[in-house]
């Protein structure tokens, strides 16, 4: 089925690994313009190379820290001038430093953590929101995570993903008028392919092992209806069904959860 996103302007923030990198390359498959964002300039021109190649209209990386002052203005501006306007957002880009809720007292932690999963997807949809009104068109989709709903050792990080659907179901609600959807997408445990490049900036830059040991993994899956792990294809496949004005035009502000059967909301 075509999603009709041929000539489509994407941007997809935190897409220099991992989930970011498999939606990237969704969008490329589908004949979309890419904007990859992400603070790590190497792995952002990586992906970016790697959409041509996929077979993406156009592509390119904007290597920018999310939460600096006025980078979502500078996101957006970026892509109306490479194209014109800006049809789809993803806001993608996180960080989590998993640790049991009561012994996470460092506020740095706490401010970092709020700054780039919650405070970036603001700043960016406040900034494409602008634009997409004018043009009566538009969609944003933020990951989330089961963590949204109470994990674990994610305390910090689950509350800025929960955030992140009440922020979607308000966009969704105050900018229908324009024709604008907002939707989430919420992943479960999803790690990168053992072939693939991550950055030094990477939450996963210290090992897939050094995050969830393979127990952790297979301990998690047992948990999963469908027992068998996600792959940021997978994850990207839903962002690129929920981006589509042609077959979930009537779709916004929900929660699709892609994580086997993890969890369910």
């Amino acid at each position: 089925m075509d999603l009709g996103h041929t000539d489509a302007r994407v941007v997809v923030t935190g897409a220099g690994a991992n989930i970011g990198r498999g939606i990237a390359h969704v969008f490329a498959r589908e004949g979309a313009r890419v904007l990859v964002v992400d603070v790590d300039r190497e792995q952002a021109e990586q992906v970016a190379r790697e959409a041509t190649a996929l077979g993406a209209k156009d592509a390119a990386a904007l290597p920018i820290d999310l939460t600096s002052d006025g980078a979502g203005g500078q996101v957006v501006a970026r892509c109306v001038e490479l194209w014109g306007g800006i049809d789809v957002l993803v806001n993608n880009a996180g960080w989590s430093s998993p640790g049991w809720f009561t012994e996470q007292t460092d506020r740095e932690l706490w401010h970092r953590t709020v700054d780039l999963n919650l405070l970036a997807a603001v700043d960016c949809s406040q900034a494409a929101l602008v634009t997409m009104q004018e043009a009566g068109r538009g969609a944003i989709v933020f990951l989330s995570s089961d963590a949204a709903f109470g994990a674990v050792r994610q305390g910090i990080y689950g509350s800025t993903k929960a955030a992140l659907i009440s922020l979607a179901r308000t966009i969704a609600r105050e900018n229908g008028r324009y024709g604008i959807r907002a939707n989430v997408v919420a992943p479960g445990i999803v790690l990168p392919p053992e072939d693939a490049e991550v950055g030094a900036h990477s939450v996963w830059a210290v090992g897939r092992d050094n995050l969830f040991s393979p127990e952790q993994v297979q301990s998690i899956l047992k948990t999963q209806a469908l027992r068998r792990l996600t792959t940021p294809k997978d994850v990207g496949n839903a962002v690129a069904w929920l981006a589509s004005e042609t077959v979930a035009r009537q779709v916004t502000g929900q929660v699709v959860a892609v994580g086997g059967g993890s969890s369910m909301p």
